[in-house]
């Protein structure tokens, strides 16, 4: 059994990535550190987990054989620059500290980008992973393929709805039930942070500085999920279309096409990314849908970990969607 430290242990994103830990075949959960909720059992906070006796510690195992961090953004880098890791401990980042290139060598420690459709191979070889963002594993899923046409794209069009879950845990104005029930709001329009690494990811296929993003991210009125909806303009035939998704996603172990209409509750509660391509006259029309506390955070984290373990990518995520 491989020794698994997380820190951070109180947020929606960890108590997701406790639950898949708690029940992995492979891993034992050796300590979760929190120093607000220090000597609490765990279930006190995660109620989902009233089934476990783990407990919130102020104590990190420096000699683990792989840590997650699951802090909120800048806070990863200074909790390394605080604790000294064994140089054989793996660590998977769930925050956008190591995510961009100029941000990823940090004490010694090269940060791989952890999206696996596209890095499986480096991510196999990582001894540090930073996780990709929820609505950027969304939108690259989405677009990756497209990219490998190495075509005369200039502009892409975007739109992305998240639930209140993306929002965390901590309570303000628009994630409070009564402002989000029944409502539906833009936010962070053309400047949403996710941007950055979503814009460095595209150009590792597609050599173009110039591609512009016009991304509008949405606050929707549900609880987990996102939904992205992506089109431009681009001279290709469906077959051929649909030919360069489906080579691309081959070997892809969560991620899907169909050609069904998409819904969120196909995917929410799972791993799996659903994308539906079509072409309508000259238009190129993409959807995917992921849920944002798994696929867009700790199921990814959890689907890194097993490469990086040399396990099977699917190993502790067989989880299926509830329609209900």
């Amino acid at each position: 059994m491989v020794k698994i430290g997380i820190v951070g242990g109180s947020g929606f994103v960890a108590g997701e990535l406790i639950r898949l830990l708690i029940h992995h075949p492979q891993v034992e959960i050796d300590f979760i550190f929190s120093h607000s909720h220090a000597g609490q059992k765990v279930n006190l906070v995660h109620q989902d987990l009233f089934y476990s006796d783990l407990v919130f510690t102020d104590k990190v195992n420096l000699q683990a054989e792989l840590v997650f961090l699951s802090l909120g953004h800048g806070h990863s880098r200074r909790f390394l620059e605080e604790h000294h890791f064994s140089e054989n401990t793996k660590i998977i980042d769930l925050s956008a500290d190591f995510r961009l290139e100029n941000n990823a060598l940090f004490q010694n420690r090269k940060f791989v980008y952890g999206l696996a459709e596209l890095n499986k191979s480096e991510i196999i070889a990582a001894q540090n992973v930073a996780n990709p963002g929820c609505f950027a594993t969304a939108i690259e899923l989405a677009v990756l393929p497209l990219l490998q046409l190495n075509s005369t794209l200039n502009e892409l069009h975007i739109q992305a709805i998240t639930g209140s879950t993306g929002a965390g845990q901590n309570l303000t104005t628009t994630n409070a039930h009564a402002w989000r029930n029944n409502n539906i709001s833009v936010y962070k329009a053309f400047t949403h942070q996710h941007l950055a690494e979503i814009r460095e990811q595209f150009y590792t296929l597609y050599k173009n500085n110039s591609l512009e993003l016009n991304f509008i991210p949405y606050r929707g009125d549900f609880t987990r999920g996102i939904f992205a909806t992506i089109y431009t303009t681009l001279d290709i035939e469906k077959q051929a279309l649909l030919k360069v998704y489906r080579d691309f996603y081959s070997n892809a172990k969560f991620t899907h096409l169909t050609e069904q209409e998409l819904n969120l509750k196909q995917v929410v509660n799972t791993n799996h990314c659903l994308i539906q391509v079509q072409k309508i006259e000259n238009k190129v029309l993409i959807h995917s849908a992921i849920d944002n506390l798994l696929k867009g955070a700790a199921g990814q984290a959890v689907q890194n970990m097993n490469l990086m373990l040399g396990l099977d990518e699917t190993l502790g995520l067989n989880l299926k969607a509830n329609n209900f």
